[in-house]
């Protein structure tokens, strides 16, 4: 039977939709198996970057709908010359920012490419997710299908995978490379401690399974109990991300003598420091109702850092540690993901991948698909690291747009048994980079503008020297000031001298 056919089924209610589902995956990975790494392939990749996540929570992210545009570094699959992109967008994206991408693939003409690739818009700004939009667009989903060419293999890139994004699959009758959401609960914090305990794999002191207020001051009163020097804790939200769903607690106000859970429970209204600040104690509560989450000690140190591994599950269940970086941290007790620097600190990263690949064996055996960061927090003492594992993002996060951009720039490969990014002819490569750029004197700068400082000034990636900045979320730097880089360089010194001149020219040329 076709899968068009078992489509039909479904829709006439002969077939679930998790078992058609399941279908559209198994033949996935026959096509994985026959023609994913053949660059000279009909195949066609509809990329869906839908941040289908908590409304609330992301209505914070100053300019999210650009957000949206963090997978462009996907057309660069146009330097394989069957290959066509299907790019889905809530709104349009400016033509210039388009041309951009393109006049950064190796190999391939823009005209070339440009016949293979084709964008769609929603036209919708709303705060809707944009797989709803498209669910929500009937019309829109059958000039999707015809502009993936006869013969071609297609299959759905997509930012997470929900249940929205497997109702998308089956409209479409394509497949996804990424994890059923069945399975969506081992990249929550309270699953992620589980694998973390499974694997036994160091994390912090903590409770998971919380569901409320009650629960949140009970784990707070008996991580006080077990360590009295305890300063400060951790709340978080299951399916909170960036650190938007977090809070912290602080110890400080305790009394040592008296019951400490009706002291917390007196002061957690007032002590309690919201990451989010513009949402209020009552909201953040009933959202951590609804979701359930962990409390956890908040690990602290003089030397400390936020260093991460991204890795991959194959359809053949083949795993591969992807990369490793070290996280730059801001807002209320470093909560808040800014960026990172690739690859991670020489003194940890094949520590760190090492223990990426043992929490990956167990997420396989979960049934576990796709890309998925794992983070930790790792603290210095007597001159040895010790890691701490902290949460599971089940998704494409925000180092897999930088890695990917690298990667498909220079041809080069991260070695996770050396901790390097190694090119074709030897050389090493590293970057730095932020989705969080932001400053009012950039507002008003329309992308046109954003390419002569960068062509006048030298900062535009050279393909001859593989070297410069690689801008993203430029779709957001009028209005809200922000844009994304990535400053690629063959020492960390001149990646930061690409970062700060680029700081600097903007802030200078921004009045013209």
């Amino acid at each position: 039977m076709t899968m068009n056919n078992q489509v039909k089924l479904f829709r006439g209610g002969v077939l679930s939709e998790k078992e058609v589902f399941y279908r559209l995956q198994e033949n996935f990975v026959q096509q994985y198996r026959d023609i994913f790494h053949d660059k000279k392939a009909a195949k066609a990749i509809v990329v869906v970057p839908s941040l289908t996540l908590d409304p609330e929570i992301l209505s914070k992210v100053q300019g999210i709908v650009h957000y949206e545009e963090r997978l462009l570094c996907l057309l660069l699959l146009l330097r394989m010359p069957r290959t066509h992109v299907i790019y889905v967008t809530s709104t349009p994206i400016d033509p210039v920012i388009i041309d951009y991408y393109l006049h950064l693939l190796p190999g391939i003409t823009g005209a070339h490419a440009r016949q293979r690739m084709h964008f769609f818009s929603c036209q919708d700004a709303s705060s809707l997710s944009l797989t709803e939009k498209m669910l929500n667009r009937p019309r829109l989903l059958r000039r999707i299908q015809q502009a993936i060419p006869a013969g071609c293999l297609a299959h759905l890139a997509c930012f997470n995978v929900t249940e929205q994004e497997r109702k998308l699959a089956l409209r479409l009758g394509l497949p996804i490379y990424g994890c059923d959401p069945d399975l969506s609960y081992w990249g929550s914090k309270s699953g992620s401690r589980e694998i973390f305990r499974e694997c036994g794999v160091d994390m912090p002191p903590g409770f998971e399974q919380l569901k409320g207020e009650q629960d949140i001051a009970g784990a707070l009163a008996k991580l006080y109990a077990s360590d009295p020097q305890l300063k400060k804790a951790v709340i978080k939200m299951n399916d909170g991300f960036s650190g938007e769903g977090n809070a912290i607690f602080s110890f400080e106000f305790i009394n040592r003598d008296e019951p400490a859970e009706a002291q917390i429970k007196a002061q957690l209204r007032e002590r309690l420091e919201i990451v989010p600040a513009d949402l209020s104690y009552d909201q953040y509560m009933v959202k951590f109702t609804g979701m359930g989450g962990i409390a956890e000690a908040y690990i602290d140190a003089p030397q400390k850092s936020s260093p991460s591994v991204q890795c991959r599950i194959n359809p053949l269940g083949r795993i591969d540690i992807i990369s490793t970086h070290d996280q730059l941290m801001g807002g209320p007790d470093g909560q808040v993901f800014l960026g990172g620097t690739f690859p991670a600190d020489p003194e940890y990263a094949v520590e760190i991948g090492e223990l990426g690949k043992k929490i990956s064996e167990a997420m396989r055996s979960k049934g576990v698909l796709g890309r998925f960061g794992v983070d930790f927090v790792s603290i210095k003492e007597k001159g040895a690291w010790k890691h701490y594992a902290i949460e599971i993002n089940l998704r494409k996060g925000g180092t897999t747009h930088p890695y990917i951009m690298l990667q498909f720039l220079t041809d080069g490969d991260y070695n996770p048994d050396t901790g390097k990014f190694v090119l074709p002819d030897g050389n090493e490569k590293c970057y730095m980079f932020t989705d969080n750029l932001q400053h009012d004197q950039f507002k008003g700068l329309i992308p046109e503008d954003l390419m002569d400082i960068a062509m006048l000034n030298g900062l535009h990636y050279d393909a001859t020297r593989q070297e410069g900045v690689v801008f993203h979320l430029i779709g957001a730097l009028s209005q809200y000031g922000k844009l994304g880089l990535v400053c690629i360089a063959s020492s960390f010194d001149r990646v930061k001298y690409f970062y700060d001149e680029t700081v600097k020219l903007l802030k200078s040329e921004s009045f013209g």
